[in-house]
């Protein structure tokens, strides 16, 4: 690690414990260091990341979500151990042939793109044209993938007409890197860019339109286009429920798309608004104590809701890398770092072995499926309540690089 990392991070500890905050977690390392450090103690091969037991493997957006961070963390602060580690993943799940383990093309599964990300950063270094047959795999599965008429993607072929909130983090983060970095590159590279990144765009504004909520100005969990589900309202299409997480991806999504994307271009101007609006209206609905925000996001005072820790920490990254990129206003900067520190104070916790971990993750939430899930009140406060879990983090560990920027840690 750089020695500057190490005394700034020294001297940030004895800041926070002047101020009462939990100094024992920095000690002499950054937060996103040692967050890594304990997911690899936790899980000696990623591979078994997310509940994946020991001797299995799995094309995963959640590993692959994590797995993005972990890189991010051995390129900021030069720890080749841990991009070995995210090296040996992907090693393990792609053929030779460039296929993947547990990967269908047919079933048409946006979460499926998502865990491709890494494999840009893997292919600039090595070189292996597995990875690139990866990559263009699933390109082509965007390029094929079933629409609304409206042009929305479906989440997946198996949940007809539905956008869900979750699949513009999957999709459209891969879509951009690939627009900028392949297409930019072939024949007729500027027609190609220019209606590819109207796609994406497209992706969100029309999501937008289906799940935005008048009533409290958020954005519901997911819409049903046919209006023929169970869960979805006959008039509006809509789930009942604003997720946290849901519009944590939605948010994160936004951002991390963007940077890919000329802010000045009419798709992206479109994008920043739906970002900045969300960010108007957030504070409305977090806790007035921590700061923080509720699994179901709209009722914060409804007896069995709780605090919940992927959700907010989705909110704070975008908070605060939107802020610096110049999405957000700039003023948002500090305020995300304070959100950044209560966090912390929150829901991270100080493991007797050293080791930190994150509390209070919903597991999973969905709509529909095999399960009848009916995202009402109910169904999303009875979600198991588990620590640690990739989705938050992920964020987690890019919202600390954040931080650490910001504090001339890096």
């Amino acid at each position: 690690m750089k020695l500057a990392g190490i005394v700034v991070a020294a001297a940030l500890a004895l800041s926070m414990s002047a101020c009462g905050s939990k100094s024992s977690l920095y000690g002499s390392e950054p937060l996103s260091v040692k967050m890594v450090r304990s997911e690899m103690t936790r899980h000696p091969s990623a591979t078994t990341l997310d509940g994946i037991p020991e001797g299995g493997i799995k094309w995963n957006y959640t590993t692959g979500l994590e797995l993005l961070a972990i890189l991010d963390v051995a390129d900021t602060y030069g720890i080749p151990e841990m991009a070995q580690y995210v090296a040996d993943y992907y090693d393990a799940i792609v053929r030779e042939d460039g296929s993947v383990i547990t990967y269908k093309k047919s079933n048409y599964n946006l979460d499926h793109v998502c865990p491709g990300r890494p494999l840009f950063a893997l292919y600039e270094r090595t070189g292996d044209e597995r990875f690139k047959a990866v990559i263009d795999t699933l390109y082509s599965q965007l390029c094929s993938h079933p629409r609304n008429d409206d042009g929305g993607f479906w989440h997946k072929k198996a949940y007809p007409h539905q956008m869900w909130l979750d699949g513009l983090y999957m999709a459209e983060p891969f879509y951009a890197q690939y627009t900028r970095d392949v297409l930019s590159k072939c024949e007729n590279g500027e027609e190609l860019c220019r209606q590819a990144t109207a796609d994406i765009a497209n992706q969100f504004v029309t999501v937008a339109k289906h799940t935005y909520d008048p009533a409290t100005g958020l954005y519901r969990h997911a819409c049903d286009v046919s209006r023929e589900m169970f869960w979805c309202d006959k008039q509006t299409g809509q789930s009942k429920h604003s997720w946290d997480r849901a519009m944590g991806w939605y948010a994160m999504a936004i951002v991390e798309t963007l940077q890919y994307m000329d802010p000045e271009g009419e798709g992206a101007k479109q994008m920043i608004d739906i970002l900045n609006g969300i960010y108007e209206v957030l504070p409305k609905y977090a806790s007035p104590e921590s700061g923080m925000w509720y699994q179901v996001l709209e009722l914060p005072e409804r007896e069995g809701n709780y605090e919940e820790a992927t959700g907010s920490i989705m909110f704070i990254y975008a908070m605060m890398k939107g802020s610096r990129l110049g999405y957000l206003p700039a003023e948002m900067r500090a305020e995300s770092m304070r959100l950044y520190e209560k966090f912390v104070d929150r829901f991270v916790r100080l493991n007797e072995d050293g080791t930190i971990s994150i509390t209070d993750c919903c597991a999973v939430a969905g709509l529909g499926g095999s399960s009848m899930r009916s995202g009402d009140f109910d169904y999303y406060i009875s979600e198991p309540i588990i620590e640690n879990d990739c989705k938050g983090v992920g964020p987690f560990i890019w919202a600390s690089l954040e931080y650490e920027k910001e504090k001339g840690m890096i």
